[in-house]
């Protein structure tokens, strides 16, 4: 069936998450999940969002607003997966342990560092040379890199069937927020004609996130900054660099929160908009698949259940929270 063209109609902060057989979707006042488990039911559950930007206004300043939000889609998107690892297994066998879980999340953080910042930095080292030679080449190259090994990524696992499955609940999020924000039902009928991409997408946000690193890391005076510590060694100035972009990554975080999600997600239809996000939304097509209908009512049973407490307790004025992450 042909994808839906019709104009977007309304604007909900309403975004998601894909986990193991399920989906998590989070609004402004809770967050929920659904899981098909094996016997073909849905588990789910449902939680009150509870942030300090609630009680510290400071936080929901410009920057560091998507500071903050990155941390807290970060825990909630591991405790999220802890609950769909817990239901999704076709056995106790398969079903993950808390120790498993939290072992799992500290190698993959481990793995994105060293693939995306240490091993960019490393093979630009051997490329360029030193950064105090060349910074501007220096910090190119390696941002340039870094996408390579991004989508290079993306395309490995997206050829993993585990992983098509995730990518295919993921199209099952998009398509519901999208007949959501139409004002239409939430049945499979209505949302099936959507097409799978969204521009509040996580994927989109990580390529953001990566462009304006580029951005950030030339700017940076790092010449200067050595110099006045007195190192020069090609082996100091490599770990500076790797250190560097560790630590200014909340930085960048926040800065492609202000542009893929703040600004983005309230001007889809802006010119200037679409041509940003347009690479962002074709790496979607990697990371989303067609959902069959059973995935769809999995997205729709976490929809209903962040409805709901929506409906009951509408967010108002300043004190909503700013759009998530789907």
């Amino acid at each position: 069936m042909p994808e839906r063209t019709v104009e977007r109609i309304t604007h909900t902060h309403i975004g998601g998450q894909a986990v193991l057989e399920g989906i998590m979707m989070r609004g402004t006042k809770n967050w929920a999940i659904a899981v098909r488990e094996a016997d073909g039911t849905i588990y789910t559950e449902a939680h009150d969002l509870v942030s300090a930007k609630d009680r510290h206004a400071w936080l929901k300043w410009p920057i560091i607003r998507g500071m903050w939000g990155f941390y807290e889609t970060m825990v909630l998107a591991v405790k999220a997966f802890g609950i769909s690892a817990e239901h999704a297994g076709e056995t106790e066998e398969e079903q993950l342990t808390s120790k498993e879980i939290a072992l799992t999340m500290v190698l993959g953080l481990a793995l994105a560092i060293g693939l995306f910042i240490v091993l960019p930095a490393v093979v630009t080292n051997l490329l360029v040379g030193s950064s105090l030679e060349r910074p501007i080449t220096w910090n190119v190259v390696d941002g340039v890199l870094r996408l390579v090994a991004f989508f290079t990524y993306i395309w490995l696992v997206s050829k993993v069937k585990d992983i098509q499955r995730v990518f295919a609940y993921h199209g099952a999020e998009h398509k519901t927020i999208h007949a959501y924000e139409h004002g239409l039902p939430l049945t499979p009928e209505h949302i099936r004609t959507f097409g799978t991409l969204h521009v509040r997408c996580g994927t989109a946000f990580l390529l953001m996130v990566m462009v304006i690193a580029i951005l950030v890391f030339s700017i940076v005076p790092g010449k200067a900054i050595l110099a006045a510590w007195g190192v020069d060694g090609r082996l100091w100035v490599l770990l500076f660099n790797i250190g560097i972009r560790i630590l200014l990554l909340p930085l960048i975080a926040g800065l492609a929160y202000e542009v893929s999600v703040k600004w983005a997600g309230n001007h889809p239809h802006n010119p200037l908009v679409k041509a940003l996000t347009w690479p962002g939304m074709q790496l979607q097509r990697m990371t989303t698949a067609e959902p069959d209908d059973e995935m769809i009512e999995v997205a729709v049973a976490a929809m209903e259940l962040v409805i709901a407490r929506e409906t009951a307790e509408p967010a108002t004025g300043a004190g909503a929270p700013v759009p998530a992450l789907d």
